[in-house]
Order: C-alpha cells, then sequence, then structure tokens
C-alpha cells in the first residue's frame, strides 16, 4: 500500500512538471531548454557518446570521421527534442496534434485499409510517440499501441497516460497474444490498427530472425511477421520526416498484403531492408545511442525452419554466424573507438 503510493505521488509529480512545460511557448521549449538538454546530454553528460560513435562507425564506414560527427551532433540536437516532444504531449489539443503530425494521402490510406486491421510498422526514429495520433485521423479504428513495459512504474503510467490520450489502447507486449486471440474480430466493433516498434534488440528468449542490417547481422523481432500470417493482416512500414521542431510527415507503405502465401521471416526481413533506406535517407533521426547490437551475445534458437531458405530474402544468416559475426564486429569497432 504504501509503495502504490509512493509511485502515485511520484507519477503526479512527473505529469504535473511535464504540464507546466507543456503550456510554455514553442521558442523557449524547443529554442532554449531544447539546447540546454543538448548541451547536457552531448557536451556534460556525454550520454552513451562512445555507443553512438561505434555505431555510426559501423553504419557508414565510407562517410569521413568529420562527416559522422555531423550526424552525431544533429541526432543529440534531435534526441533533446524527442524530450520535449514526450513532455509536450502530456496536454497537448487534439488540434495541435494534428498540426504536428501530418500523413501523406491519407484519404488513400483510410480507403485500402477500411473495415480492416492492420499492422503498422515502425522504428524509433523521427517522434514514434507521435504516432498515437493516427488515432485522430482514423477515429473508425481502434488504434493499438504495444509497449514493452518500463522498470519505473511511475514512469511507466506516464507514458502509458500520454499514449492513451487522443483514443490509443496501450497493450502490453507480453499480452499481446493474448489480446489479438480475444479480439481477433476486431475491436468494440472496430477494425485494430497494430502500432508495432520491431528495431529494438529482442530478448534472448524471443523467436528473432537473424539479417545484415547497417552492415552488421542484426537480431529482429518476429511478433509483426506471426501476428501477420496468422491472423492474415496487410502489414505497413511507416516511413518519417522531420520538417521541423516538432513537425513530423508520415507516410506507408505495403509490405505485406494479408492474403498472399508468404513464408516464415519474410516480412521481418522486408522491414529490416526498408527501415535501413529509411535511416540513410536522414541517420540522424534514428536512435544511434541504443546499444543494438552486443558482444555478450548468446544468440539461441532463432527460426525452426531456417530462414536461409528464404528464396526472395536471400541476405539472411544462421544463428551461429549471425552470433559469431555480431560479437567479431563489435570487438573490432570496439578497439577502433
Amino acid at each position: 500500500m504504501v509503495r502504490e503510493t509512493v509511485i502515485e505521488i511520484r507519477y503526479r509529480m512527473l505529469m504535473a512538471s511535464c504540464r507546466v512545460v507543456g503550456v510554455l511557448p514553442d521558442w523557449f521549449t524547443y529554442g532554449i531548454l531544447g539546447r540546454l538538454l543538448y548541451f547536457i546530454l552531448y557536451r556534460v553528460a556525454r550520454y552513451r557518446v562512445k555507443v553512438v560513435r561505434n555505431n555510426l562507425l559501423h553504419a557508414f564506414p565510407e562517410m569521413s570521421e568529420q562527416e559522422r560527427r555531423t550526424i552525431e551532433r544533429d541526432y543529440y540536437k534531435h534526441l533533446a527534442d524527442v524530450f520535449i516532444d514526450t513532455i509536450d504531449m502530456s496536454n497537448m489539443s487534439a488540434e495541435e496534434m494534428r498540426r504536428r503530425l501530418t500523413v501523406d494521402d491519407i484519404d488513400n490510406q483510410l480507403r485500402v485499409t477500411s473495415g480492416k486491421s492492420w499492422i503498422a510498422m515502425m522504428a524509433h526514429y523521427g517522434s514514434w510517440e507521435y504516432f498515437g495520433a493516427y488515432q485522430l485521423y482514423d477515429p473508425a479504428s481502434q488504434v493499438v499501441g504495444v509497449y514493452h513495459p518500463l522498470h519505473d512504474p511511475a514512469f511507466d503510467k506516464y507514458y502509458r497516460k500520454i499514449r492513451s490520450r487522443f483514443g490509443v489502447l496501450p497493450i502490453a507486449r507480453n499480452d499481446m497474444v493474448r489480446f489479438c486471440l480475444k479480439h481477433r474480430n476486431g475491436y468494440n466493433g472496430h477494425p485494430i490498427i497494430f502500432g508495432l516498434i520491431a528495431d529494438q534488440r529482442p530478448p534472448q528468449e524471443d523467436h528473432k530472425l537473424c539479417c545484415e542490417f547497417l552492415n552488421r547481422p542484426t537480431h529482429f523481432f518476429m511478433g509483426s511477421d506471426w501476428l501477420a500470417r496468422r491472423f492474415g493482416l496487410p502489414v505497413y512500414f511507416m516511413h518519417v520526416d522531420k520538417t521541423g521542431h516538432s513537425r513530423y510527415h508520415i507516410w506507408f507503405e505495403e509490405l505485406y498484403n494479408g492474403t498472399d502465401p508468404i513464408e516464415e521471416g519474410v516480412i521481418t526481413h522486408r522491414y529490416a531492408q526498408t527501415l535501413e533506406k529509411m535511416i540513410r535517407r536522414k541517420p540522424y533521426l534514428w536512435m544511434w545511442s541504443h546499444r543494438r547490437w552486443k558482444s555478450a551475445d548468446t544468440l539461441e534458437a532463432q527460426l525452426k525452419a531456417s530462414a536461409s531458405q528464404l528464396s526472395e530474402e536471400p541476405a539472411v544468416m544462421s544463428d551461429a554466424e549471425c552470433g559469431a559475426q555480431e560479437a567479431g564486429q563489435n570487438d573490432t569497432g570496439t578497439n577502433n573507438s
């Protein structure tokens, strides 16, 4: 009881603080607080700078050191913006949210997905929490945000609150299968849009696919792949472009139509390829400070049906090869940094 009370007090203090910051004008939050936050993260705390440099070195070996440092600085400026974006969501109006997130060819997207449940495969690129605004563009559907609960319960409650402000239904990752089976025909009469961020490092015990990504063997979650094949759901990749402070533009590219026969792993591999193309378009918008590749990687049981047999997706390797190459490349990159 005491613990729950402490969590609730911390949550309310966090929410109140964010709402105070959220009412400040953009010129102050992004122009002054954003620059101060950038300075603290990059120049003072040096937040994961070694991780960022090592990741950029492997991803862009053809670039000069100066070019990579430019991406590095731009990344930390963008990271500061993302923090402000998340704080602003605590009391942002629906009208303001629609101004901040615009959707390209929304009429066509609504037409091709009308009456259907589908999957939006996303990444830690741009300001990913803004995807909740898509509910405002498609009120006839129910947007479900699949998330990984945070260790800090007060912050976890805050994020669930801001994610649900515009009608999004947050579902913990471990509850996704149960939710899908229960609501296979829709949620309260509405088709479901599953928002799945699939670029983070999957846990050892998860079903995962290993393929080449940003010049490294990389494991990816298979949740979207399984969900699409199990329930016959179309899959769309969400492209993101940043057009200014707190301004983002998105559009969707079909990865799977939901009806054609498809082998296990193909959708995930298409996602990895499309994500890499988007990252290379504007590298600084991706989460480079994430420890995506680790040398202490005991890569276990990947796909029982080997992904190397995928006829149209040849750049897939065995789990043992992935583990050996990932560890070796990570060690090399660390020594060079």
